[in-house]
């Protein structure tokens, strides 16, 4: 659905120094320097597949987003989309996709979100009882029966971003770009939009390629994921290989019935965290069944939880490196 070969988009940013004398010197001779936006990465996404597309601010994301939406022209390497050239623009290939964002709106200010669905309608061609089948399916799914008719500028930035959802996926795109879906949304509308992305990308076979600096959307929604930083492609695999690659022990968490000092808790791992009834330690995978039952037997456990280090760690480490490995 989606190969991506040695694409790169460089920028050439204006630079100069504070002050009114440079502001007027830089109206005759300017300085430039080049940013590499995007770096010399390739990848592909097969149909159907939900791929999170991670990093931190300023890694090339959006950027890449828009490169494979069509938005911008890529300064080398090729992309391909549903087979076609993004950078065409094509109808068919337009009619195919959908760019979602969470800081740009493509519903009208001034109008309720039921008139930008229309609009969309009579741009799509669709016909009108499958657009009035869809639409119900949508207004039920998204919970937005309440706000379809109030205008865009009195809803809550939640309520914006679930009807923007709805006009995005009116037309049925086979391939989403979704660059912060939750943004805004609360918890239990967070859930409602992660279940609704992945029933859609289970019934029609639509690819999915998510950004999200919330790691519990990526959790939810991304069996693999693809890292860049600078702009550079880092980590491509799934969710639980990076985790193993980077924090391969696990993250314990005890309660005791009782206060337990330190020295009690020396010879199950190293002790993360420690409080008078409860302590964090991290050990090696291979060996958490024995540090476990050890553990039980010394100590007067109530609780006991093994998980994962969080994914906002793994990815802090991960980030780390590459910046050592530029260095």
């Amino acid at each position: 659905m989606i190969s991506v070969s040695h694409l790169t988009k460089h920028y050439q940013v204006h630079k100069r120094q504070p002050g009114i004398a440079q502001a007027l010197r830089s109206l005759w001779k300017r300085q430039y320097e080049s940013v590499r936006a995007v770096d010399d990465i390739s990848f592909s996404i097969a149909p159907g597949e939900r791929v999170g597309f991670l990093g931190p601010n300023g890694a090339g994301k959006t950027t890449t987003l828009k490169m494979l939406s069509g938005l911008l022209h890529p300064t080398s390497g090729e992309v391909s989309v549903l087979g076609h050239v993004p950078a065409l623009r094509s109808r068919e290939f337009l009619s195919s996709i959908m760019l979602v964002t969470g800081q740009k709106q493509q519903l009208i200010w001034d109008l309720p979100p039921a008139e930008t669905f229309e609009l969309n309608r009579a741009i799509y061609g669709l016909d009108r009882a499958v657009f009035k089948r869809t639409l119900d399916e949508l207004v039920l799914a998204l919970r937005i029966d309440d706000v379809m008719f109030k205008p865009t500028r009195q809803l809550s930035l939640g309520e914006r971003m679930t009807c923007e959802l709805a006009a995005a996926l009116l037309h049925r795109p086979r391939v989403l770009f979704l660059d912060e879906p939750t943004i805004g949304l609360d918890v239990t509308m967070q859930g409602v939009v992660r279940g609704f992305i992945k029933r859609y990308n289970e019934e029609t076979g639509a690819s999915v390629l998510l950004t999200s600096h919330d790691m519990d959307d990526v959790a939810a929604l991304c069996p693999r994921i693809i890292v860049i930083d600078h702009g550079r492609l880092i980590f491509d695999g799934t969710l639980s290989g990076l985790v193993e690659q980077q924090r391969p022990e696990k993250r314990v968490t005890l309660r005791f019935g009782e206060d337990v000092v330190a020295a009690r808790l020396q010879g199950l791992g190293r002790v993360v965290d420690q409080a008078a009834r409860s302590a964090v330690i991290q050990v090696p995978a291979g060996e958490l069944r024995g540090v476990v039952q050890k553990a039980f037997a010394e100590l007067p456990i109530v609780d006991l939880l093994a998980e994962n280090a969080p994914l906002e760690e793994v990815l802090a480490e991960l980030f780390a490196k590459s910046r050592e490995a530029r260095a």
